[in-house]
């Protein structure tokens, strides 16, 4: 069986104990856009994907309540803007980043009427690379403000908090339809609740690998994010989804066209704004 898991810090506590638990699964890290790519072209079984993703894959699965989500600032999904928000006229997205970057254009709307032209920020280049008014990324890099002279910084995961009251997900782990579901959810959630239990060891591990302290690194962990899918984050994603269907960034379908991960989903009624 092979697994994918995001190569960032955030994924640390539901992979770190993976191998010891199922060794005979292969891990294969990579950036949550490829992730989702892969997993839709077959090359993997299942896979820690952009929750935005889940929905534009009907036939996916979610296979367990491990996840990655927030309920308020979350300090590795951010936009930097070199100029004051509401005159973002360019924005440049993260090219690992599928949910974070739909996220960043809603609330930039929603708060501001702003809809900015969009570029792609390469994986390998720095943000000074790029002249757009505001820049989108994620994961670890996020984590490290750039040196670039940004005048605004919105934390995303924050900021949809504030504004709905309700958790953000970023990321799920769906499986493809014919891979043996039972199994997943079983390793998936004794890795996750290890994981949980070893978080200072996890913390000095990563630390420093990813340019970050122990201490930075377990804050991170127990105070910044979430990483069970509960009611509330399920409320949240519903949210999210309607709103990305009303802007154009995911298909309207009908309720027998629903696949099994998007009707688990939207069955939910959420606590809206």
């Amino acid at each position: 069986m092979r697994i994918g898991a995001v190569m960032y810090l955030n994924s640390c506590p539901l992979v770190a104990e993976l191998p010891r638990i199922a060794p005979e699964v292969e891990i294969v890290f990579d950036v949550p856009s490829r992730l989702a790519q892969r997993l839709a072209a077959g090359e993997l079984d299942a896979g820690l994907v952009p929750s935005i993703e889940v929905y534009k894959n009907p036939y996916w699965q979610i296979v367990s309540d491990a996840c990655i989500a927030c309920r308020g600032q979350v300090k590795s999904v951010k936009l930097f803007s070199r100029v004051p928000i509401p005159s973002i006229q360019l924005l440049a997205l993260d090219e690992g980043s599928r949910t974070s970057a739909v996220l960043a254009q809603i609330l930039l709307y929603q708060r501001y009427g702003v809809r900015p032209r969009l570029t792609s920020l390469p994986l390998q280049f720095p943000v000074c690379e790029t002249s757009a008014d505001g820049v989108v990324l994620i994961g670890d890099r996020a984590m490290q403000a750039p040196e670039d002279g940004f005048c605004q910084v919105w934390d995303l995961g924050e900021e949809w908090v504030r504004w709905t009251g309700l958790p953000m997900v970023f990321a799920l782990w769906a499986a493809r339809p014919e891979a043996d579901l039972d199994r997943l959810d079983q390793i998936l959630r004794q890795s996750r609740d290890t994981g949980l239990e070893k978080l200072s060891e996890i913390a000095r591990r990563e630390a420093l690998a990813r340019n970050l302290t122990e201490q930075q690194c377990l804050e991170y962990f127990q105070k910044h994010l979430v990483f069970i899918l509960g009611e509330q984050e399920k409320a949240g994603l519903r949210y999210f989804y309607e709103l990305a269907r009303q802007y154009g960034f995911l298909p309207c379908q009908s309720g027998d066209r629903l696949g099994p991960a998007q009707s688990e989903l939207t069955s939910l009624t959420p606590n809206t704004p």
